[in-house]
């Protein structure tokens, strides 16, 4: 453990954001890391509970309380606090091959299932996750994990997101020969084109790219598999000794009302996507820009993706930004003798949210109108917990950009999916099994979002960790790979 007495002698200190005003400016990540002093200070405030929920419970269930991948926190806490941070990164990463997108964007349900979380002082586990691995790329620890031999069996991954990398890193250094396919011009999925510079830069992802090319791992670009021109995913399944469906959950659900055909109301995922791929000077591919300078914006949908639109919207310099919510504002405060260790339902502000959001809770959007073809106004009512309009609180708002952030039903079925004929589950996602992630064909296997539907980062990770465990047993009869 940290100190004995940590926890009683320390009071939880987490990082900081810039200023408001000062981060509206740019892209970049605003996070201010806490000094070493600091940092090791709170690892000592890990107090050697006796059932550490932090640790996740190995359960494949959402909700289970703390880290989907099992990380072994109070034993990273306490190399830090003794200042072994080498150690602790060897600790981190035999469960994580990336704290650092979990130690950016991961909503840490570890902390929200700390013992010291009954009296709201979590250990601050994320922001020492991500010290220690940011500590460890910078000392050259990090270096490519070579296979001690080589398997000659050849695997394809589909799909380069966190499920995907994570997938294609374990098999590597299984020693299998792995090409990832992917249909941008990068790796990296949502981390690169739906998750804002701003809370993730890119060159965090393209470092360990380089870490797994240099594993062997052949990453294949612009490569789309699928039907219309694309590569013929059962080609690819002749060629390959085992496949990996690992495409994310990429259908947005939509908002079938009047007016939604009006201009100037798109899905988050079109809009997000742009402005990454104009920090990173890569082009637009053709597509309009839908930019939120000088307008009034509307976000309807109150989750992190919602979220991320706001501050993108602000940094465009938006006139306004208000976010609708259909559910009900949730307390300010949960009752730990009923939630804990579980993650809460309470009110929460997200970095973006504090730049300058209007939030609006039960709220129905009716329909949308406009004049010359572009949308101007929302038509909006208050509705009850079972989501029913009440009668009389109708009113407008103004919105010259509609984005849609209500979340992704399933993965798209056109192209791959319907051309490989996998089956589907009842949700529309790829039906594949808890055990071994195989599909309804032979020798092909999926995990991540493109599986289980939309979920958080920490879960694709594990489910690619445990899907390449699976693939590495099918092809060899048994798998040294860890779970």
């Amino acid at each position: 453990m940290g100190k004995i007495t940590g926890f009683l002698e320390i009071e939880r200190h987490d990082r900081k954001y810039t200023p408001v005003a000062e981060r509206l400016k740019h892209y970049k990540e605003f996070v201010v890391p806490l000094s070493e002093k600091d940092t090791r200070e709170q690892a000592a405030r890990c107090m050697n509970c006796g059932i550490p929920y932090c640790h996740g419970t190995g359960s494949v269930a959402p909700g289970s309380p703390g880290c989907p991948v099992n990380n072994q926190i109070p034993d990273w806490n306490d190399l830090v606090y003794q200042g072994n941070w080498e150690e602790a990164s060897r600790n981190l990463h035999s469960t994580n091959n990336f704290p650092e997108f979990t130690g950016r964007i991961c909503p840490a349900p570890c902390e929200a299932s700390c013992t010291l979380n009954i009296d709201d002082n979590p250990v601050t586990i994320k922001t020492i996750e991500c010290a220690i691995v940011d500590r460890a790329w910078e000392n050259g620890w990090l270096k490519p994990e070579l296979a001690p031999a080589k398997t000659g069996k050849k695997v394809a991954v589909i799909g380069s997101g966190p499920a995907g990398l994570a997938c294609a890193q374990q098999l590597a250094r299984a020693g299998h020969d792995v090409h990832v396919y992917e249909k941008h011009k990068k790796a990296g999925g949502l981390l690169r084109y739906g998750i804002p510079d701003f809370k993730m830069e890119k060159h965090i992802i393209d470092r360990r790219i380089a870490q797994m090319e240099g594993e062997g791992v052949t990453f294949h670009y612009g490569a789309f598999v699928g039907a219309n021109g694309g590569i013929d995913p059962k080609k690819l399944v002749d060629e390959y000794d085992a496949i990996a469906l690992t495409g994310g959950a990429e259908a947005g659900r939509d908002l079938a009302i009047p007016g939604r055909d009006l201009a100037g109301i798109h899905f988050a995922m079109d809009f997000l996507p742009q402005q990454n791929r104009r920090v990173s000077n890569e082009p637009l591919t053709g597509a309009a820009d839908i930019l939120a300078g000088g307008k009034h914006v509307v976000v309807i949908g109150g989750g992190d993706t919602g979220s991320d639109c706001i501050g993108t919207s602000f940094r465009q310099g938006a006139k306004s930004v208000t976010q609708l919510e259909i559910m009900p504002a949730p307390p300010e405060q949960e009752n730990k003798a009923l939630t804990w260790p579980n993650w809460p339902l309470k009110m929460r502000t997200s970095s973006s949210q504090a730049e300058g959001a209007a939030r609006e809770f039960a709220v129905l959007t009716q329909k949308f109108s406009g004049a010359d073809g572009k949308v101007k106004k929302l038509h909006c009512v208050r509705v009850d917990e079972k989501f029913k309009p009440l009668p009389g609180t109708e009113f407008e708002l103004d919105a010259e950009l509609v984005l849609l952030a209500m979340g992704f039903v399933h993965p798209v079925h056109e192209g791959m999916l319907k051309s490989l004929g996998v089956d589907l589950d009842q949700r529309g996602n790829v039906r594949a099994n808890y055990n071994d992630y195989q599909t309804s064909l032979p020798k092909v296997f999926s995990a991540g979002d493109m599986r289980r539907g939309q979920s958080l980062v920490v879960w694709a990770i594990r489910e690619g960790r445990l899907c390449a465990r699976s693939i590495d047993t099918f092809l060899m009869g048994k798998s040294e790979l860890a779970k």
